[in-house]
């Protein structure tokens, strides 16, 4: 699969069109994989099972047409994830030393999510790949959607010793998102109530969380401490009414990702058995959408040949989709 995945950085290492986006930096301005070097601390930083740990200071090397190496911070997130029984390689934050120039590939970026393989065999790899589909299909469906960046990475040591070669990929800031939308992030506390939601958005996310089975998000509620929501957050200043727009992310748990640690809700056999988890205060705007998902059959369907997915898992991916 990694001989395959260098075949398709042919077209990567050329300049190519970028996507029509309004206000689009450069990162999420085309889906053409990355080839990224991390030179740094790695196994330190990436480490799971740990407390928490400080940013350490590494290289970010871009091979291409213009290569450049910008110097960065790493540190790891995540919570699933961190856990040393789940991942042996933790998902990281890549923050910037210094703003990157404007000729450059990362220009108008402060700081990265960059989701990782977790472990080293084919597989995770493979699970890598479907999570980074589920982003396009979202970006199918809405521009209120965060954009992903698929990159090929070299994994260095300090020492300079090659530590690992795997695909990973970044996802873009929330506040490039609502910008991208004319919008603003909404002012919440840790909960918001249903009539505080655009119906409209609200059934979009709760459907496509149906189509792609995740139950491992919500769009009313935060975890103890943090700001609404749960693996989504909410934008403001779009809709008529005012209401909030849900723009889902972290899709790992989902049946067509279906990890080995993906885990489910009490009464539920497994990740891959859908529930629909809409509110029914929307479901008129929910049927709308259903005609909005089955007008984009084809375009969402066709996403899957755009991802450098094994052959299998394509077809199992497009099976369950249908």
């Amino acid at each position: 699969m990694i001989a395959r995945l260098a075949a398709l950085l042919i077209a990567a290492l050329a300049p190519s069109a970028a996507l029509a986006q309004p206000r689009q930096k450069p990162l999420f301005a085309d889906t053409a994989m990355l080839r990224l070097t991390i030179t740094g601390p790695i196994a330190e930083v990436a480490q799971t099972g740990g407390v928490n740990r400080p940013p350490r200071d590494a290289l970010l090397t871009v091979s291409g047409a213009v290569p450049e190496t910008l110097p960065i911070q790493l540190s790891p997130r995540g919570i699933t994830r961190l856990k040393r029984d789940v991942c042996q390689f933790s998902p990281l934050r890549v923050s910037f030393v210094r703003a990157p120039g404007r000729d450059s590939l990362f220009s108008g970026q402060k700081q990265l999510k960059l989701v990782t393989h977790c472990r080293a065999t084919p597989s995770f790899q493979q699970y890598v790949l479907l999570e980074y589909a589920a982003y396009r299909l979202y970006n199918q469906l809405t521009p209120l959607s965060f954009r992903a960046r698929l990159a090929l990475i070299d994994y260095v040591g300090p020492d300079k010793r090659p530590l690992a070669t795997r695909i990973g990929f970044m996802i873009e800031d929330l506040g490039d998102v609502a910008t991208r939308n004319a919008m603003r992030r909404a002012a919440v506390g840790e909960r918001v109530t249903t009539s505080q939601l655009s119906g409209t958005d609200a059934a979009r996310v709760a459907l496509f969380e149906y189509m792609i089975s995740n139950l491992d998000w919500s769009m009313r509620a935060a975890p103890a401490g943090e700001r609404c929501c749960h693996n989504a957050r909410l934008l403001a200043g779009a809709n008529p009414a005012g209401n909030f727009a849900p723009v889902p992310y972290d899709f790992d748990f989902s049946g067509l990702v279906n990890p080995p640690y993906a885990v489910t809700p009490e009464g539920v056999a497994n990740v891959r058995e859908r529930r629909y988890r809409g509110l029914c205060a929307h479901n008129s705007e929910a049927l709308a959408m259903a005609g909005v998902f089955r007008s984009k059959h084809s375009a969402l369907l066709g996403v899957l040949n755009e991802v450098a997915l094994d052959e299998p898992v394509r077809r199992r991916a497009a099976a369950y989709l249908e």
